[in-house]
């Protein structure tokens, strides 16, 4: 039963980190073409997925 939970944590830690670098590079290109609101609130969901992924990551300890 550990091991198959170790192993839900893992596919949410790598989820969630991909869904923090998909939001960087959003954030990155809306930076590009100078739209600032839309860059802010990728940049901060980025953010938010990104301490999801480390709190997934750092659950079993």
């Amino acid at each position: 039963m550990k091991k198959k939970q170790n192993n839900k944590s893992k596919v949410s830690f790598i989820c969630f980190l991909i869904a923090s670098v998909c939001s960087y590079i959003n954030g990155i290109i809306g930076m590009i073409n100078k739209d600032g609101s839309n860059c802010i609130l990728n940049f901060c969901l980025g953010s938010s997925f990104l301490c999801l992924s480390t709190t997934y990551l750092n659950k079993d300890k």
